[in-house]
């Protein structure tokens, strides 16, 4: 089975001859390809997810035996793009109509919509779309380490904790990792700034620029209109060709969180479930955790379960917690986490840290 994503793919196969039986043809836009296809009749079992197809072309081909998946075209994201999103699709349209408008929040709006919280075609849309998500990011991410980072969405860019986690994310992207967070504001959005920036002083300007609008409440249009400005003179100054350093996981279960913008690429879910633990399962190059609440105890726990039932026959991920008293006394998570680990392969991968520059060494050896 072969998925096919993309129209010079299609080319290739079709200029080479390859039988179509069994491929799946996924969010193409197929009009100009349709003579072509209408010549062949090998599509037994051709699968084609989303994408254009003329009335002519979906009827030769489901009369040979081939597979055409529809969508809703009143349903305000593609469920079969075979793609990552990137800031700017997400936030289209903001600066001229506000956020409301724009792609997130109208997908946002989709999915507490009561009246299609028991349409069954709407559910399958929307599972469709995140099985989309994580096999465009697999695409992207190969077999890259990944560094995830936690932290949570209360961190206001003017506190000093922002810089600290946007230092720790430059300084992970440095040693080779891709960093990857919930996408979201606060400690994620920082730690996506600190991987995007090329250098100490392009990160330093970019701070210092944010600290200009501190939170995305009341007005996420403000907050993020900066960020998209931070973005691009950032990316001004990139070279070209540099691969992906960052990497943003959000959700749209969370309608209060917008994404920030620091991300290479967003896969962003509907299903929490599915992304916590997609997160999860990616940091293949361990976890670290910053200061935050009980969303991001809710994720150590989950990090601490898959080592607490390792052992010393395969590689286990790191996990490192920032701030002492924090997670000693302020948010006792600590304490329960030494005692899981005790006399198990787990205590060989758990760490408390106060300095950034131990987390970074923890994680990249």
């Amino acid at each position: 089975m072969r998925e096919i994503e993309t129209l010079a793919a299609l080319d290739a196969a079709l200029d080479a001859g390859t039988p179509l039986r069994g491929l799946r043809l996924q969010d193409l836009d197929l009009t100009g390809r349709a003579a072509r296809l209408l010549g062949r009749d090998d599509v037994e079992g051709l699968v084609v997810l989303g994408g254009r197809l003329p009335d002519d072309l979906d009827a030769h081909l489901r009369s040979h035996g081939a597979l055409v998946f529809p969508t809703d075209p009143r349903a305000p994201v593609d469920p079969y793009r075979a793609r990552l999103y990137t800031p700017d699709e997400l936030y289209d349209g903001l600066r001229e109509v506000g956020y409301a408008a724009t792609p997130d929040a109208r997908a946002h709006a989709w999915s507490r919509d009561a009246a299609l919280a028991h349409d069954a075609f709407a559910t399958l849309l929307r599972a469709i779309h995140d099985d989309s998500m994580s096999d465009a990011l697999t695409d992207v991410l190969g077999t890259t380490p990944v560094v995830g980072v936690m932290g949570g969405h209360s961190l206001r860019r003017d506190e000093e904790g922002f810089a600290r986690a946007a230092a720790l994310g430059h300084a992970l992207a440095g040693a080779g990792l891709v960093v990857a967070t919930g996408g979201g504001p606060g400690a994620m959005e920082a730690a996506n700034l600190g991987a995007l920036a090329r250098s100490a002083d392009a990160l330093a300007d970019g701070v210092e620029a944010l600290r200009a609008v501190p939170s995305f409440e009341p007005d996420v249009r403000e907050w993020a209109a900066l960020a998209l400005d931070v973005r691009h003179g950032l990316l001004d100054g990139a070279p070209d060709g540099s691969g992906v350093r960052s990497i943003g996981i959000p959700t749209w279960h969370y309608g209060h969180e917008p994404p920030n913008v620091f991300c290479d690429g967003v896969a962003k879910y509907f299903s929490n479930a599915i992304r916590e633990d997609g997160l999860l399962a990616r940091s293949t190059a361990g976890v670290v955790v910053l200061e935050g609440a009980a969303g991001t105890v809710q994720e150590i726990f989950q990090a601490a379960t898959a080592l607490y039932y390792g052992d010393h026959e395969r590689p286990l991920p790191r996990l490192v917690l920032v701030g002492h008293r924090h997670w000693s006394q302020d948010v006792p998570v600590w304490p329960a986490l030494h005692a899981l680990g005790s006399g198990r392969a787990m205590a060989e991968h758990v760490h408390l840290v106060d300095d950034l520059a131990e987390a970074v060494d923890v994680l990249s050896t």
